[in-house]
């Protein structure tokens, strides 16, 4: 058993395989330990996430390392049989891969029954182990920016079914029509840990096709496990995941007060301090990207500082008061500026409660220095939470819809002892296009697979952020790619807030509030809990460069013998 540091509050428990990953990971789930909050099992490895004030890491690897991986774990539940239409754009090629027949293909892929080992990547997206060995094909090299939703495809010895339309790197084999993600059912993910599945040959024709909506384009340094700016939504990716509208069923019908959504701006979304507990499901916490703005926008107003506020980007924002309201704008620095019923204009301080009267509008200019605004409003926003969050998450599509103009936002009355807070000085150093942000690093858990040169290479040189950032993470170009020392294929394992991942195009990926739960590429480092917030206001076109805090040990566990009696 090998332990490699993540975070300051995280590391990866590495095993030997897939069975000794599902013991480990069950035998922390009978008999928890005290303080870890969150675990993320992958194909040989379990990322354990805790509350460094509760355990300690030393504590922890104790902990963990007693532990007995020699157990098997039944995996003998529900079964879900899943008709799969065999035309994917990738059989012929998959068949000669293995040297024989597509016929032989889908044979082989519906001879044998599968388990879900674990989930990631996209919500109700199960990595399906067992079936025939045989069918062990490697990723596609240059991934496809677009596979359609209910693709079914394998990815070394894993199959698996894309539940919702996304980048991928996997090998097509064929379209399923059976949603694997559907928010009106109680359990949205159909497959969970421990189900088994057996596919059903349903024909060559029928539906939708594998190929259809499969861009043939290319994305160098993008997998299915690691998407960065391909969040937008189109009008059937919103159909199929049924997320809540703020003009309709998100918010229930109050008269007044409320706010009228002029202007979106850019992006405005509902976020709030995310849904953890979810991984089961495939779903990341996703939250709040600055958080410390988010806790500030609710303190000024009397809310509760899990509240659910309004993010937005790059101002542009402008709503209508419908009623009286105390709301709070946090965050970026930039104008805010009121306007009333009557035509009369005056600039208002952001870190302040403002008052507005019926008819008052606000607005929210282009910031100065950092990225995100957070909007509050006392009593909070009447927005209906999916699986226990009001937050978007703009890669997984939960959640509550962007903002757009004409939306109508409900405010529910403030509780008994809410109380408006004092004024509160904004954070002094807010990052701006023409300074170079500083954000420390906890080294690993891949380190190792980055040469010499690519970790000193990665606080020596200055990034600069591009246009392909969002919510998902932070895409980095320097003038020299980081340089891998290990070429092998990563098999899939759990991600974070902070990691960064090095692709195989060597520009890294610092991933955000929305990245995916696991990914195929090597972590070099992760970003200290105590920078995220700054990392979250860094504006496209600034430069960064990274202050590794730590050296990359791991730490070896001999195996716990086994009792022969």
């Amino acid at each position: 058993m090998r332990f490699l540091p993540v975070n300051t509050d995280a590391l990866l428990v590495e095993l030997d395989d897939l069975e000794q990953t599902l013991a480990l990971f069950a035998a922390l789930q009978n008999r928890p330990i005290a303080g870890v909050t969150e675990m993320v099992p992958a194909a040989r490895t379990v990322l354990v996430i805790f509350e460094p004030g509760l355990v300690s890491r030393d504590a922890l690897i104790a902990g963990i390392g007693a532990r007995d991986t020699t157990a098997h774990v039944a995996r003998d539940g529900k079964l879900i049989e899943i008709p799969v239409h065999y035309n994917g754009e990738d059989l012929d090629e998959v068949a000669q891969l293995l040297g024989i027949t597509p016929d032989e293909v889908i044979r082989r892929h519906t001879g044998g029954t599968y388990s879900v080992a674990f989930t990631g990547f996209a919500p109700g997206f199960a990595y399906l182990s067992g079936g025939d060995p045989t069918l062990d094909v490697p990723r596609r090299k240059t991934p496809r920016t677009r596979i359609p939703a209910g693709a079914v495809a394998l990815a070394g010895t894993f199959s698996g079914v894309y539940p919702q339309a996304s980048p991928g790197g996997w090998q097509i084999l064929g379209v399923t029509p059976v949603p694997m993600w559907d928010l009106a059912r109680e359990t949205p993910a159909l497959l969970q840990p421990g189900y088994r599945v057996r596919f059903i040959d349903a024909g060559a024709a029928a539906g939708e096709a594998a190929t259809q909506g499969a861009s043939s384009g290319t994305s160098a340094g993008t997998s299915a496990e690691a998407s960065v700016g391909t969040a937008a939504r189109t009008s059937a990716d919103v159909s199929a995941f049924a997320c809540a509208r703020g003009n309709a069923s998100a918010v229930n019908s109050h008269p007044t007060p409320a706010l009228e959504v002029v202007s979106p701006g850019l992006q405005a979304v509902f976020e709030d301090l995310g849904r953890a507990g979810q991984a089961r499901q495939g779903v990341a916490a996703s939250g709040a990207m600055d958080r410390g703005a988010l806790r500030a926008a609710n303190r000024l107003v009397g809310n509760a500082p899990a509240e659910a506020a309004i993010e937005i980007v790059y101002g542009g924002f402008q709503v209508r008061a419908h009623g009286p309201s105390v709301v709070a704008v946090t965050g970026a620095r930039g104008d805010v500026t009121l306007r009333s019923a009557a035509g009369s204009t005056w600039a208002a301080d952001t870190y302040q409660a403002i008052a507005l009267d019926d008819g008052d509008t606000l607005t929210l200019g282009q910031p100065s220095a950092g990225i995100r605004y957070y909007l509050a409003a006392r009593g909070g926003f009447d927005v209906r939470p999916v699986l226990g969050s009001c937050s978007t998450d703009t890669l997984a599509r939960v959640g509550p819809e962007p903002l757009a103009s004409g939306d109508r936002i409900g405010i529910r009355p403030a509780g008994q002892g809410a109380i408006v807070g004092a004024p509160e000085v904004a954070p002094a150093h807010l990052p701006t296009t023409n300074t170079e942000v500083v954000l420390d690093v906890v080294l690993g858990p891949r380190t190792d697979w980055c040469d010499a040169e690519a970790v000193a290479l990665l606080s020596r040189q200055a990034w600069t952020v591009t246009p392909q950032s969002n919510r998902v993470g932070i895409r980095l170009n320097g003038d020299a790619p980081l340089q891998r020392a290990n070429h092998a294929e990563l098999p899939s394992e759990g991600t974070r807030k902070g990691s960064i991942q090095v692709p195989a195009s060597g520009q890294p990926v610092l991933f955000l509030a929305d990245h995916p739960l696991t990914g195929g590429y090597p972590v070099i480092g992760s970003v200290a809990p105590w920078h995220l917030d700054r990392a979250a206001q860094i504006p496209i076109g600034a430069r960064v460069r990274f202050n590794p805090i730590s050296d990359f040990v791991p730490v070896d566990v001999p195996a716990v013998p086994v009792n022969p009696t």
